[in-house]
């Protein structure tokens, strides 16, 4: 078949597949293509199931709001600390509203301290169930605090005498999304760490690649050798999420469906380039998935009708279909934006951790549904935030509109039947004192500001290479030196990371 028959068929016959690495979709097919689907083969055929979701909050979020002291302790950043510096200006949540948390003292004393959730993550007005903070109670749901991008670890005087190579562009909102979802704070990087992971793991045989974003192309998906899904959220069925488009039921398009199928024989069959015939053979993948997406069943739990409610009902029906698709690992992204708060946060917040909370309960309790005996979906799947940074504890402006700047160290949820929950995860200080917790003093132990008018912009005690590598050593990252160091080019800087933070259960 020439080339002008091959366009005019691409032109007038997209077949939108949904396969976004500028892959999979008819009018990209070729070398390119062929090149990203090479796959680099693990013996993770037979292992359990087990996914990742990433939750994204885009724009920053003000962790300290997310997370804050509800006890009196002096000897301890408390709430009457957190009140000082955020009450006046009216961005302190007030202290009877909080949801408790209680977690265990860190520095080797008895008895717990309480913390508090924000209340939007509890039962609200018109939710559809009772959101994620029981779960804490039940050890379902923990917090990595004061984590941020990091080169290596860094003191307050390293951050001040520039000892010690900096994040680039510190405070940048898209420098710092590019380095939470690369795990790399020292340069620029193509790939994201999920597509890395991804890279090292993918296996023959499933119908779809093993990284799935609901939220549009990502470089989180990205990898060198990975082909990233990215379909539509639930509001569009899975049996149209990969259905080629542009094929009524006429004559027409019956002769241009027949020709698409001879492109597919002739290419699969190709005996001039490897290339085109393994993009050819992505194509062929994803139309066995939508074939298998025409059977497709739907949650049984209700999930909210929000933004991130559909991204992650459309998880679970992807989920639910695993068997079908011959998958053992997924990796999946999902986002909520508006989190950059310079000003009206708390109306915001009060909006996107309701929404947060809800559709998270909704999932696992879908989660739960799909349980069986012997087959713990709970167990299978976790479900952990990132963003771009925090913000300053010192409010921007004031009165109803107040907000909050650019900062760094932030809190971080993990949910899961394999999160060890309940508790705060992270490392100390790089002299090896203080709390996970940061010392929430303006201009303080923990704070990269001095003199005058300090911001409270949290040096983080834990890296995000941390943090998400212990997230891909329980999904099954091979623990190979050299496998790390691939997927997180710094995690060799902090020794004893998986000593430290040990929030999954084996």
């Amino acid at each position: 078949m020439n080339d002008s028959r091959r366009d005019f068929i691409k032109k007038s016959g997209s077949c939108a597949l949904g396969m976004v690495a500028l892959a999979t979709q008819m009018q990209h097919l070729g070398t390119m293509s062929a090149m990203a689907q090479k796959a680099i083969d693990s013996d993770l055929g037979n292992s359990p199931y087990k996914a990742l979701v990433l939750l994204y909050f885009a724009g920053g979020n003000d962790g300290n709001n997310l997370i804050i002291p509800n006890h009196s302790d002096a000897a301890i950043s408390n709430y009457a600390a957190y009140s000082a510096a955020r009450n006046t200006q009216g961005l302190a949540i007030p202290q009877n509203q909080l949801l408790p948390i209680a977690v265990p003292r860190m520095q080797g004393s008895t008895g717990t301290l309480t913390y508090g959730m924000h209340p939007a993550f509890g039962p609200v007005t018109g939710g559809i169930n009772n959101g994620i903070h029981e779960l804490w109670g039940l050890g379902k749901l923990g917090a990595v605090v004061n984590v941020g991008n990091l080169v290596r670890p860094m003191s307050r005087a390293q951050y001040q005498n520039n000892s010690i190579q900096k994040p680039y562009q510190l405070f940048s909102h898209s420098d710092q999304v590019t380095q939470s979802q690369t795990s790399n704070a020292a340069t620029q990087a193509f790939t994201g760490w999920g597509g890395r992971v991804s890279d090292r793991m993918t296996t023959v045989g499933p119908l779809i690649p093993m990284i799935t974003s609901i939220a549009g192309a990502q470089l989180f998906t990205s990898g060198q050798t990975t082909l990233p899904l990215a379909i539509a959220d639930s509001g569009t069925s899975l049996a149209s999420v990969l259905n080629p488009v542009g094929y009524a039921n006429n004559t027409t398009s019956s002769a241009r469906r027949a020709a698409l199928n001879a492109i597919r024989v002739n290419d699969i069959s190709s005996a001039n380039s490897n290339h085109v015939k393994a993009a050819a053979g992505v194509t062929e993948a994803a139309m066995a998935a939508n074939a298998q997406f025409q059977t497709s069943q739907d949650v049984t739990v209700v999930f909210p009708n929000t933004s991130i409610g559909r991204q992650l009902r459309q998880v679970a029906r992807l989920i639910k279909k695993r068997a079908d698709l011959s998958v053992t690992r997924q990796i999946f992204y999902v986002q909520v934006g508006g989190f950059d708060t310079h000003s009206n946060e708390l109306a915001t917040h009060n909006t996107q951790f309701s929404q947060i909370s809800q559709a998270l309960r909704s999932f696992w309790d879908e989660l739960g549904a799909q349980s069986t005996v012997g087959d713990n979906i709970q167990e299978a799947v976790t479900t952990f935030t990132l963003s771009d940074f925090n913000r300053t504890f010192n409010p921007a402006g004031s009165g109803a509109l107040v907000g909050s700047d650019h900062a760094w160290g932030n809190h971080m949820l993990v949910m899961g039947g394999s999160v060890n929950g309940g508790n705060f995860y992270g490392s100390k200080r790089p002299d090896g004192t203080g709390d996970y917790f940061p010392t929430l003093t303006q201009g303080g132990l923990d704070d990269t500001d001095s003199g005058t008018a300090p911001r409270g912009r949290w040096i983080p005690t834990t890296s995000t290479d941390q943090y998400c590598a212990q997230l891909a050593k329980w999904f099954g990252l091979p623990q190979d030196p050299a496998i790390l160091g691939a997927v997180f080019p710094n995690l060799g800087n902090f020794p004893g990371t998986f000593s430290q933070l040990n929030f999954m259960l084996p």
